[in-house]
């Protein structure tokens, strides 16, 4: 009786472990990091963008499996992970995600992973280190970028904040708008 409400509360935490119960962690880990590899030859196979794939798991079950459509679609933001989060929203038609997990290909930018935190992806596994994909030119490092220390990057980007009536008026925005709008 006690491991029956042990395996209910097991299960309802942690659902996707129990889909696969002939599979260990791991092996499941490498069965959807595997498609997201694949995702990101194809991406590149078909002139989408860079090498980068994204696969978002729900139960043990794909929801998506996208790669970079940087060049498909000439948007810079179009990144494996974000495109894979888009279509994940927009297939359960929600925003928030807390119930799946996300496969990349490699260790995602802060772009990404910003896009990963929002959307409350309870899990994370990547497969390449972001050093593998700085090394061929991706560099994608934020804080880099602002300093000017990017391997491949140097700041040209010129950040202000309003000062002001401008900066007080989108201020306020925020506090006219709270009670209208309940994000989660």
């Amino acid at each position: 009786m006690m491991w029956a409400k042990f395996d209910v509360l097991m299960f309802n935490r942690y659902p996707m472990y129990f889909m696969f119960p002939y599979l260990s962690v791991q092996d499941r880990d490498h069965k959807f990091l595997t498609r997201a590899v694949e995702e990101a030859y194809r991406g590149v196979e078909c002139g989408d963008g860079g090498p980068f794939g994204a696969v978002v798991v729900r139960n043990g079950e794909v929801v998506v499996s996208c790669h970079n459509l940087v060049l498909n679609q000439t948007d810079p933001t179009a990144h494996a992970e974000v495109t894979a989060i888009r279509e994940a929203c927009k297939k359960l038609n929600r925003i928030e995600l807390s119930d799946c997990e996300i496969y990349a290909s490699c260790e995602p930018c802060p772009m990404c992973f910003g896009a990963i935190h929002l959307s409350r992806i309870k899990r994370l596994v990547y497969g390449a280190k972001a050093e593998a994909a700085i090394a061929i030119g991706f560099d994608d490092f934020i804080a880099d970028a602002l300093r000017g220390t990017g391997f491949y990057q140097k700041a040209n980007l010129e950040i202000k904040r309003a000062d002001g009536k401008e900066a007080l008026i989108a201020e306020q925005v925020f506090e006219k708008t709270k009670a209208k709008f309940q994000l989660y």
